[in-house]
């Protein structure tokens, strides 16, 4: 099955009527063809406007930046830049935290067709010396001397690295800090020197299961998907985003930074994760780029305050939700009016305006991708006039193939293709995607190349990996890996990711893993929300310390189970092992997107691993 702007069904996309309003102000892909002359245009187009925000420590104070004050600090990195000796092609790569920074190293250096190797500053040492050693990484930005020294004396020790700027710490040896790199004057280049086709990043995978592969990314491929992506969900100079997740996350990149450029849009940089919800109050955004799990927390949070209120408070939510759902059903056409409806009114005074003014009382929508949202996380902030709106892409189609937009929002799937991307079911329901926005091929793999992209009679198509279902309107979800695919012992093939994410809708699960693999029955690893297993074990009188206590661990499975409804009998979880600790990047058992190393964590919970199939024929992994 293929899905093509031709043979949509039942797709709204009020989204370009509005982009082509005179006061959406909208720069779309035809006006500028690579990503420094959007920035040059919009700086053009809103010199006085403010750009961004972050917090300043050294005054304690918010401060702002227009376009054209902007204009004039990239002007003084591409000087800098220049007098590095760094030419057209070469790469510079950045681990610093999202903030006006990160936009002038970037701009600088798209201006000079030179290209941008985002860092994760949460990674390892050793996983950014070998990104800067695989990408030929000329010149790194980092944060802290300390942070660079680390790189310096890991097992994956770069050489490639000509400069290295810090903004905290002195320089020794060839580290410089910022403010003795940077010029005090700039020089205005009237003309960038790339071209849409050129390599504007290059972009590095988590890596699940080996070495992270370095996604190529054009010009072309990062302008088309902005321009695509706000076409089917529009973004105005009107909006406020809020800015929290990564920009080393193409995700945010693209939609968080170049999209708000193409729209005109104020960005602020959150100052730090736990004061994220105090930023929301500050900032009030009208739009955010979210994973999953930050409404999740959120969600339980509420759920746990509402279970300690009164019988009467607690009706008075779930009503609230009740008909706010209905409501949104009924504006997107899927359900007939109800009675409800007529309350539903007051119940948002009553509930749904209290939640919204959490996140700022001015939020649009969010933007949701990532990994998998739960569809009673969504029912609630939905209900509450929070529209989520879950998209799917990956780092190789820049990132977004498909979104729900939100006047076709079926919060249970991936939405469509965005406008400009095709879809298709391949070979095993493999999900296929073209576009202009498919990356160029991996850096130095041409292997790994030839097995993501392939072409056909109509053309270049990327293979996801994914299975997927699409429905007769054309929308998609995803089931599953098409490699992580367990296969019992019997032969019953069972996905891990569905299972592990569905298990984690009670949030006294912060993580999971699903093991089976040739074996006769499902077992896991979990690691526990500390604050709610405490509660469990105080409500049933278990001993917190005793996680081999056989009782316990039969309530944790009662509680998996009761997660398990729509999975069949053979996909039943038997045994679990409970771990003290929570998986991080620092012990290398998770990627810096949070997603979980299955090997890694299979080797490091061996002998756990082999103690829970003790007796059943299995005596190692």
């Amino acid at each position: 099955m293929q899905i093509n702007p031709d043979n949509r069904r039942a797709v709204n996309y009020p989204a370009d009527a509005l982009l082509n309003t005179p006061e959406a102000d909208v720069i779309n892909n035809h006006d500028v063809h690579t990503l420094d002359e959007l920035f040059r245009e919009r700086v053009r187009r809103s010199s006085d406007k403010v750009a961004y925000s972050q917090f300043d420590h050294a005054i304690s104070e918010w401060r702002t930046i227009t376009w054209s004050e902007l204009a004039l600090q990239v002007e003084r990195w591409q000087v800098a830049f220049k007098q590095s000796g760094l030419e057209k092609g070469d790469r510079v790569a950045i681990c610093y935290r999202n903030s006006i920074e990160w936009v002038l190293f970037d701009q600088a250096a798209l201006r000079l067709g030179l290209v941008t190797v985002p860092l994760y500053t949460s990674d390892r040492p050793e996983n950014s010396g070998y990104v800067i050693q695989d990408s030929g990484a000329k010149l790194v930005l980092y944060a802290d001397a300390q942070v660079w020294q680390e790189v310096l004396e890991c097992d994956e020790c770069p050489n490639t690295v000509q400069t290295a700027l810090v903004v905290n710490g002195d320089g020794q040896g060839i580290a410089k800090n910022i403010n003795d790199w940077l010029p005090e004057n700039g020089a205005h280049l009237e003309r960038g020197m790339a071209q849409p086709d050129d390599l504007a990043s290059i972009v590095y995978t988590s890596g699940t299961t080996g070495r992270p592969k370095g996604v190529m990314l054009s010009h072309k491929n990062m302008l088309c998907d902005a321009y695509f992506a706000m076409r089917s969900v529009p973004m105005t100079p009107q909006d406020s985003l809020l800015s929290f997740l990564p920009l080393s996350h193409t995700f945010e990149r693209t939609l968080g930074y170049y999209a708000t450029i193409m729209a005109g849009a104020q960005v602020t940089y959150n100052r730090s994760i736990p004061e994220l919800i105090e930023d929301f109050q500050i900032v009030k955004p009208s739009i955010v780029m979210s994973v999953p799990r930050i409404f999740e927390r959120v969600h339980n949070e509420i759920y746990k305050a509402i279970n300690e209120q009164s019988a009467i408070k607690q009706q008075l939510f779930r009503l609230a939700v009740k008909a706010g759902w209905r409501k949104f059903e009924y504006q997107q056409g899927r359900k007939p009016w109800s009675p409800l409806l007529l309350v539903s009114g007051l119940l948002d005074t009553l509930v749904g305006a209290k939640i919204r003014d959490r996140f700022g009382g001015n939020m649009r929508y969010a933007a949701v991708g990532g990994a998998p949202l739960s569809l009673d996380v969504a029912k609630t902030f939905i209900s509450m006039g929070i529209p989520l709106l879950q998209g799917y892409g990956m780092t190789e189609s820049s990132p977004v193939a498909t979104t729900n937009t939100l006047d076709s929002n079926k919060p249970d799937t991936i939405g469509l293709p965005i406008r400009g991307v095709n879809a298709k079911l391949e070979d095993n329901d493999e999900l296929w995607v073209q576009g202009d926005n498919v990356m160029m091929g991996y850096w130095n793999n041409e292997k790994a190349t030839a097995e993501t992209l392939v072409n056909d009679d109509s053309g270049r198509w990327l293979r996801t990996g994914d299975r997927a279902a699409i429905d007769e309107a054309g929308f998609i979800r995803i089931i599953g890996r098409i490699k992580d695919i367990l296969v019992l012992a019997n032969g019953e093939k069972v996905p891990p990711t569905d299972i592990e994410a569905s298990i984690m809708q009670n949030p006294i699960f912060e993580q999971t893993m699903v093991l089976g693999e040739g074996k006769s029955f499902l077992s896991a690893l979990v690691v526990l929300d500390k604050g709610l297993f405490s509660a469990l074990c105080e409500q049933h009188g278990f001993d917190p310390k005793k996680t081999d206590d056989s009782q316990l661990k039969d309530q944790l499975l009662a509680l998996i189970s009761e997660q398990m409804d729509s999975f069949p009998g053979y996909a039943k979880i038997r045994k679990i092992h409970i771990c003290s600790e929570p998986w991080t990047t620092e012990d290398g058992l998770i990627t810096p997107t949070l997603k979980i190393k299955r090997p890694k964590l299979m080797q490091y919970y061996e002998s756990e691993i082999a103690a829970l199939y003790s007796g059943h024929g299995v005596t190692a992994v």
